[in-house]
């Protein structure tokens, strides 16, 4: 086969959420893939992606994994800091990354970061996505930023938990008035987007463009849309924000997880979530809603589990 279809592409966390859409987008196209993960035993049997450790104290074997590629589509992050791994480590993991980009030749990148970014921000997480994109920046490699707020769709974590919690519990508490809005996209629509981006010239200014949908809901909105979709009957309350974290925090004990942290509460209060962008994205979300209520929170995503904890063993 030659011509572009052909090209070899690498996504990050490719059998992982927003990597895995990426990867379906790119398959679809004929693009020939690789994926950088930290968890390959997780590769689904049989799976024709090819499958390397993003090991980021390896610089040789990065390098070496990256020759050939058209197109590196980094979703690389970590939510919360755990163990040893914080958002500066993060940030110094995206540097060896990118770098070993530039070293292999990569031709372009599309690195998926985070409404509202600044160096100057006050939460780890926001400052640490605008340092990886000044360090994106200035490696020369053309590239392409996507910012999306919040993502749904697919297996996502936070929609999915929201509906969990709405069908067992009869008292669900928002932070505050829950009026800060959040301006979400669709999973395969960020896909849609990072594959548009990626096929793109290869200029060297890099493109920034903020990953919304169509609709900008308040987080009230949000839960309550979750709330019909799902039928609960669920009494929805507001709480002051150290009420809402203290419910959280003993939640996620119960369940073994990390639900929320102060600083997403607080960066979502402040608006962070919100983008006044033109839409890069087709699915509202209250449509999707109500279109999937029946599945919506059937089963608890655990981020942990998915993330942090080794992958269960595989039974022959």
């Amino acid at each position: 086969m030659t011509g572009p279809a052909a090209q070899l592409d690498v996504v990050t966390g490719a059998f992982s959420y927003s990597g895995a859409a990426i990867a379906r987008e790119l398959r679809g196209a004929g693009h020939r893939l690789l994926t950088l993960t930290g968890h390959p035993e997780r590769a689904p049997a049989g799976t024709d992606i090819g499958v390397r450790p993003l090991d980021f104290t390896d610089a040789a074997g990065l390098t070496e994994s990256l020759r050939g590629t058209h197109t590196l589509y980094n979703t690389y992050w970590v939510r919360f800091a755990r163990g040893r791994i914080d958002h500066q480590a993060a940030v110094a993991n995206s540097r060896a990354l990118f770098d070993a980009a530039a070293r292999a030749g990569v031709q372009r990148i599309v690195h998926v970061s985070i409404t509202n970014p600044g160096l100057d921000s006050a939460y780890p997480y926001f400052r640490g996505k605008a340092e990886v994109e000044r360090i994106l920046a200035e490696t020369g490699v053309p590239c392409a930023i996507v910012r999306p707020a919040i993502l749904f769709g697919g297996n996502g974590v936070l929609v999915n938990n929201i509906a969990w919690l709405l069908r067992r519990v009869p008292v669900f508490a928002i932070g505050g008035r829950g009026d800060y809005r959040v301006r979400g996209i669709h999973v395969d629509d960020l896909a849609r987007l990072c594959v548009k981006l990626g096929a793109d010239g290869e200029t060297k200014t890099p493109v920034i463009i903020d990953a919304v949908g169509p609709q900008s809901l308040t987080f009230r909105e949000m839960v309550d849309a979750v709330r019909a979709a799902v039928g609960s009957r669920a009494l929805v309350v507001s709480v002051p924000g150290p009420v809402l974290l203290s419910l959280s925090r003993m939640l996620s004990a119960v369940l073994r997880d990390t639900l929320l942290t102060r600083d997403e509460y607080e960066a979502m209060a402040d608006g962070l979530a919100d983008s006044a962008a033109a839409s890069s994205g087709e699915i509202a979300f209250t449509d999707w809603v109500a279109g999937h209520g029946t599945e919506l929170g059937r089963t608890y995503a655990n981020e942990l589990d998915r993330h942090f904890r080794p992958a269960p063993l595989r039974t022959a």
